[in-house]
Formats: C-alpha cells, sequence, structure tokens
C-alpha cells in the first residue's frame, strides 16, 4: 500500500517536470507492486476463511457485524485495484499519459480503500460501536456510517497506513543506496534515494505524531490494560515513567533490569507529569493481556525501531538537502541494511495490538476462548497451521527470487541509455 503513493509520485513527478527517469522508475517498482499484490491475494484469502474454519463461534455471533466490510474489502481489491493495476501495467502504450497517470492513482486509491475496510473490521474488534445484539445472541450493526467512523478505526488507519508508506520507502531506499554504492543504474538509485528519503522522512514523523501520540492516548482510554502491559506497569503511578528496557517479572510483578525516563508515560498520555496511570492492579488477573512479556517486548521494538527510523531519515533528509547523501556511504549503508526492519515493525506493532486486546476477541464482549470452533481439534488447528506454514514458506521463497531477479535486472532504460550501468541516459 506504501508503494502504491511512491508509484503515483513518481508518475507525478515525471508528468510535471517531463523527466523520463521517474517514468522508468514507476515501470520498475510497478513490478515489484505487481508481485507483491499477487503473492498478498494469495495469502491473503485463507485468512479470511479461517473466520469460517478456526473461528466459527466468532463469525456466528458477528457475521452481521464484519461480513459487510470484509465484503467490500474484496470488491475494491479484486475489482478496483487488480482492474486498474493491469491497466497501469500493460496499457501505458493505449492510455493517454494523463490516463496512464488516472490508472496509477486508481490502483493507489484501491488499495489504501481496501486497507481501510479491513482496518474498519479489526477496530471493531478493538472498541466495538454501533450495534446491537439480537436475541439469539448475535451481533448486527445499527448503523453502517457509525461502522466506518470509528474514533479506533480512523486513528489506527492513519497510523497503519504511516507505517506502510515507511515500508515502502525503505525498500526504495535500500534499492537506491545498492544501485548507488554499486555504481549500477547509479541515476536511477538517486532517484529512488531522492523519493524514497522525502516521502519516508514525512511518514516516519507521523507515524510517532499525529497519529501514533493519538492512537496511543485513544488506547489508554478504552484499553488501559494494554497500556499497562505495554510498558510493563503492574501498580497505578502517578507520574508514571516510560520504560526504555527491562524484563517484566510477572511472579514479582515488577521490571528486571529497567531504564525508566521518570513521569513521561503519564505526560503521553495525560499531557502533564502529574496524571495517574492505571496499572493491572485494577484489573482482574484473568483480564491481564496474555502473554504479556510478548506483548511489552513486541511494543518496545515497534517503538524502538520507529525512533531510529526518524533518526535515519532525519540524517539522510539532511544529507539529501546538503547535496550529499549520494557520496557519503556511511550514510547509504545503513538505509541499505535498514530495509528489513519496517515489516518487523509493522509485525510487532500488530501483535501489540492483538495481544493487548486479549483476553477477547472483541473487547468486552466475546472473550477469545469463546470465539474459536468447538469441533476443530487441536490435532488438526496443528496440522493446518504446518501445511499453510509450509505453503507460505514457499511463496516468500518465490517471492524472493522473483524481486531480486527485478532488481538484478535493473530498470529499463529508453532511448540512447545504457542498461548496464544506467549512467548515461537520455532525459525525455
Amino acid at each position: 500500500m506504501g508503494l502504491a503513493l511512491l508509484i503515483v509520485v513518481l508518475k507525478t513527478i515525471a508528468i510535471r517536470y517531463k523527466d523520463d527517469r521517474y517514468n522508468q522508475a514507476a515501470r520498475f517498482w510497478s513490478k515489484l507492486f505487481a508481485i507483491n499484490f499477487v503473492i498478498g491475494v494469495v495469502t491473503g484469502i485463507p485468512m479470511e476463511f479461517q473466520f469460517g474454519t478456526n473461528w466459527s463461534q466468532f463469525a456466528r455471533y458477528t457475521g452481521g457485524v464484519i461480513g459487510q466490510p470484509l465484503a467490500m474489502e474484496g470488491v475494491f481489491s479484486f475489482f478496483l485495484e487488480s482492474a486498474f493495476l493491469g491497466l497501469f501495467l500493460f496499457g501505458e502504450k493505449r492510455l493517454s499519459v494523463g490516463m496512464h497517470w488516472a490508472s496509477a492513482f486508481l490502483v493507489f486509491v484501491g488499495s489504501w480503500i481496501s486497507g481501510f475496510f479491513i482496518i474498519v473490521t479489526n477496530a471493531w474488534m478493538q472498541h466495538p460501536v454501533a450495534y446491537r445484539v439480537l436475541p439469539n445472541g448475535a451481533y448486527e450493526v445499527t448503523s453502517f456510517w457509525g461502522l466506518l467512523t470509528n474514533p479506533w478505526g480512523l486513528l489506527q488507519y492513519a497510523h497503519n497506513m504511516s507505517g506502510a508508506v515507511i515500508t515502502g520507502s525503505f525498500v526504495m531506499c535500500a534499492v537506491g543506496a545498492f544501485y548507488v554504492l554499486e555504481n549500477q543504474f547509479a541515476e536511477y538509485g538517486k532517484v529512488f534515494l531522492r523519493v524514497g528519503v522525502i516521502v519516508g522522512l514525512i511518514s516516519c514523523v507521523t507515524q510517532i505524531f499525529p497519529t501514533g501520540d493519538l492512537h496511543g492516548r485513544y488506547v489508554a482510554k478504552h484499553q488501559p490494560a494494554a497500556v499497562a502491559g505495554m510498558e510493563g506497569l503492574f501498580n497505578s503511578q502517578r507520574g508514571a515513567g516510560i520504560v526504555l528496557m527491562g524484563q517484566p517479572n510477572e511472579e514479582k510483578q515488577t521490571i528486571d533490569n529497567p531504564l525508566v525516563v521518570n513521569d513521561v508515560l503519564s505526560f503521553l498520555i495525560y499531557g502533564t507529569t502529574h496524571g495517574e496511570v492505571t496499572g493491572l492492579d485494577q484489573f482482574p488477573r484473568d483480564q491481564w493481556p496474555e502473554p504479556l512479556p510478548l506483548l511489552f517486548f513486541s511494543y518496545h521494538i515497534m517503538a524502538g525501531l520507529g525512533t531510529y527510523f526518524v533518526l535515519l531519515m532525519a540524517v539522510a533528509g539532511f544529507l539529501l538537502w546538503r547535496g550529499k547523501l549520494f557520496r557519503t556511504r556511511w550514510a547509504l549503508w545503513p538505509l541499505l541494511l535498514s530495509f528489513p526492519l519496517p515489516y518487523i515493525a509493522n509485525t510487532a506493532g500488530w501483535m501489540t495490538a492483538e495481544i493487548g486486546r486479549q483476553p477477547w476477541v472483541v473487547y468486552g464482549l466475546i472473550r477469545t476462548s469463546d470465539g474459536y470452533s468447538k469441533y476443530v481439534s487441536a490435532g488438526n488447528g496443528l496440522f493446518t497451521l504446518l501445511g499453510f506454514m509450509g505453503i507460505y514458506a514457499v511463496l516468500s521463497i518465490l517471492f524472493i527470487v522473483l524481486v531480486y531477479r527485478i532488481i538484478q535486472k535493473g530498470p529499463e532504460v529508453t532511448g540512447t541509455g545504457t542498461a548496464s550501468t544506467g549512467t548515461s541516459m537520455t532525459v525525455a
């Protein structure tokens, strides 16, 4: 989803400044986008089917709510996004310049709307709104507009999409840094770095503020046990500090080897260092997020990497502004080697959200222990899990091989350009 936005940026610059390097760059990244799209569809469909197979009780009770946004996600993903992706990939010679740009823009719109409906579904599980309980105990929507405008969903969507743009930007920067360091397709590498660093810096800042800050405050208001678990706050504190490092000890209900900055957590949540942050001692033991250590470490990995992203992109942005980035190898190497980190940060962020919601599959309404399929044995669940892990592993290897081949081949150079090095080209 982040790459879709970056492709639109490349196409827009190409048209605005009549610079064919950006047009060729958009073609190059559209191939990688197509591979991501195909792998995403193939791996995503089983995840929706598991609602009916592994979580039949959950699906039975909430189908009247989550069915509508999931259906609309499929419409926008399989029809709007895939149709215009086909036009963008194969219709450039048949469409006008403006129409080809519009096809790229609609791919971006389709992917982001598709993501919105997924987030809306998850947000209802985190913070249920606009529903009523039927006589049989199932839930149905009372206002579809209320479901779409769930404040939790809007904040979560903004935070998630900035994370997606960070991922796309870091991958683009990594490929650009690789080309510049290897002096292969160096001019295109500079294009990738320029766009990736600028967009990456903006998205890294918005990931922390306002999206991360506002979403964190909303979580603290509606899921205080989750925030206490993220910070390992076993006892309520006025002027609570933020734990930078440490290990939660559930038995002693303390943080071992803590590195704490005093008063910061209260300030982040309430805007004052004197605010009292609710600890886990205020909740029954069976309502604590589990597993608590995994929640604590997932959150700190996410937050730590987010801070690193801002610092790295700030340095890269400063060097780009001074015109020194492309020859500063000590800055290019971190940009190259950091490309896996946004994937880790996004995964850790989703683990934080989902573990923090426990022990509820729908917060405050349905416990996770009441949502799974009662007649699917643990052995069958483990067998299918291992099967999917094997299939996904094969797909992951295929994905890596295809991406590697495209990056090794590099962008296609038109005109009198030299395809092998990319150091001499004609700018149309």
